[in-house]
């Protein structure tokens, strides 16, 4: 066990954050993260065509009606977009727990003011404008055809 005179090794990466004792021994890494949609095509044209996603082919299970499409972007973990028979739709257009969003990053201010404005005219609902947060992060707010909150960052 760590003296408490010792840092750890990862208390350099974000002040004030917290993270696991010195004895966990596997740090996790996000994989991938999974969002449900009733229209798979819709939904991967949409990342695909307006967020740079390379996709996979379609995976089909015969039994159950699931399909699904791995999408990977430049960095980070991959987009799973899953289809499957009698998945519910949102309670509403409100938030609600559990996952609030998938974020991007764009590299830039004048990128994330374009791409807002690209998906605006390709009939996105912005409901977040490009702002910077009390958070630190210059951001706009799309949703996506399903309704998923995407964020684009700088």
């Amino acid at each position: 066990m760590a003296k408490p005179s010792q840092k750890h090794e990862h208390q350099s990466m974000l002040p004030g954050a917290v993270y696991p004792a010195p004895e966990v021994r596997v740090a996790a890494r996000i994989q991938h993260v999974a969002l449900w949609t009733d229209d798979l095509e819709r939904s991967r044209r949409f990342y695909v065509g307006h967020l740079g996603g390379l996709s996979s082919p379609l995976y089909r299970n015969e039994q159950t009606g699931f399909e699904s499409y791995f999408l990977g972007f430049a960095d980070g973990p991959r987009l799973e977009l899953m289809q499957m028979p009698g998945i519910v739709q949102h309670a509403g257009q409100g938030q609600a727990l559990g996952f609030a969003h998938v974020a991007f990053s764009l590299g830039s201010e004048a990128a994330v003011d374009e791409k807002t404005e690209e998906l605006r005219r390709a009939g996105a609902e912005v409901v977040g404008e490009p702002r910077w947060t009390g958070d630190g992060y210059y951001e706009s707010v799309v949703l996506d055809p399903d309704g998923n909150r995407v964020e684009l960052t700088a």
